[in-house]
């Protein structure tokens, strides 16, 4: 009985060792796939909200979505672990915004298509000032020449200096800066609204 275990258990490491070219390649195409889904799983949402601030409208975010994901799918066998995956990833969501603007002309906001922001606070008087102040910001932030806008949407979404200089290929010095003069400029526009 032993005897015919042991020759079962080396037959099948000898198929197992026997993959094919195309059985990796399989593998390859699903753990990319497998890797693709928990990217964005993980990222989605602040992709999404990374888009919205390149973009005046919800049709226009969902293009550069889309492109941003078509994008990291394309770079992701490339993926050497330089960088962490969130800056490998928000770099790609970087270039192709920018990519973006450079094709798509400014165009007037539609207020009925600006982004929702949602207050889990009850109360329609909590909800309409909370939603005020979301648009306040919102355009405020929009409005933001793209440098200062940039640094500000990567700092909403938690990244550090460090990981914004690599995402925005600037000095860490440089990402200070800018995010000073970016809050100067966000907090007169806000006190100009008021």
């Amino acid at each position: 009985m032993m005897k015919f275990f042991m020759e079962t258990e080396v037959s099948l490491a000898v198929v197992g060792s026997e993959t094919t070219s195309s059985d990796r390649e399989t593998l390859d195409r699903t753990s990319l796939k497998e890797q693709f889904e928990r990217i964005l799983a993980d990222h989605g949402p602040a992709l999404s909200r990374l888009a919205a601030s390149y973009t005046n409208t919800l049709s226009d975010r969902d293009d550069l979505l889309q492109e941003t994901a078509f994008a990291i799918w394309q770079a992701l066998p490339r993926f050497r672990g330089d960088s962490s995956e969130r800056t490998f990833v928000f770099q790609i969501a970087h270039n192709r915004a920018i990519t973006y603007l450079s094709r798509t002309k400014e165009r007037s906001v539609d207020p009925l298509e600006e982004i929702e922001l949602r207050d889990p606070a009850p109360g329609p008087e909590s909800e309409y000032s909370q939603r005020q102040n979301a648009e306040k910001l919102t355009r405020a932030v929009r409005a933001l020449p793209l440098a200062y806008r940039q640094v500000i949407m990567l700092t909403l979404e938690g990244f550090g200096y460090r990981e914004i200089s690599s995402v925005l290929g600037i000095s860490e010095s440089n990402v200070g800066a800018r995010l000073t003069r970016a809050r100067q400029l966000l907090q007169d526009a806000l006190e100009k609204r008021k």
